[in-house]
């Protein structure tokens, strides 16, 4: 049984460890597409627009149908849907890997650390996502939206993007989001677009890091659908 993944209505690159990618499940993937989920309207200025929320779950059903083993989206920020593409679905669902921040929050409680969460852009995801999220008021938030590429690739949906540069973004707010709060004991990645910078940012940072990726994996294997060794 493959994973489903709901994806944006997007243009820009997607390499392995994307979400977006096929290899990052190494094939056994199946992808349905949004019309019209461009980036702007799930991470805008103004948030993200619910009239999107219909469309979520019309893909839903059609990744239910066709027999997805478990149910992602492409942004993280969609954890403003979660409840409502997760209630009465027999598959679970996963808008976003901020969905674990509580069981991390527990598993590190008695460390005395705490998760941070490494987003898209800082100013635009807020107390909304974490409440959806059932995560803490306080957890540490920073995102890329200063540096030079990622954001502004996706935000324009443009076909070409400079992944290095993009991997500078990433592991440069990772590092001032360690240096801005104490107390960090792991990173959650809300965007599904870093994953292919994680081992570069665990490096730099010092502290295992998560993602939609490596949620999803814990999830097959919670189900039993653990995809069969190459």
């Amino acid at each position: 049984m493959p994973v489903g993944v709901i994806m944006l209505d997007t243009r820009f690159p997607r390499p392995p460890g994307d979400i977006g990618n096929p290899a990052t499940f190494g094939g056994d993937v199946i992808y349905e597409r949004v019309p019209g989920a461009v980036p702007e309207r799930v991470v805008g200025e103004t948030g993200t627009d619910r009239a999107l929320l219909q469309p979520f779950l019309g893909a839903r059903d059609v990744l239910v149908r066709r027999g997805a083993d478990v149910i992602a989206t492409s942004c993280g920020f969609l954890v403003l849907f979660q409840e409502a593409m997760a209630a009465g679905c027999a598959t679970p669902v996963l808008t976003s890997s901020l969905v674990m921040l509580p069981a991390l929050e527990r598993s590190l409680r008695s460390k005395g650390k705490r998760p941070a969460v490494l987003t898209f852009h800082g100013g635009r995801l807020g107390p909304e996502h974490l409440r959806a999220a059932g995560a803490r008021a306080d957890t540490p938030i920073a995102g890329t939206e200063h540096g030079s590429e990622l954001v502004r690739r996706i935000l324009a949906n443009e076909p070409s993007m400079d992944l290095a540069a993009a991997e500078r973004d990433v592991v440069d707010a990772g590092r001032s989001l360690m240096q801005a709060h104490a107390g960090i004991g792991a990173i959650v990645l809300e965007c599904t677009n870093m994953p292919p910078y994680r081992e570069a940012l665990r490096r730099a940072c010092g502290v295992p890091v998560y993602d939609i990726v490596t949620m999803i994996a814990a999830q097959r294997v919670v189900s039993g659908h653990v995809p069969p060794a190459n």
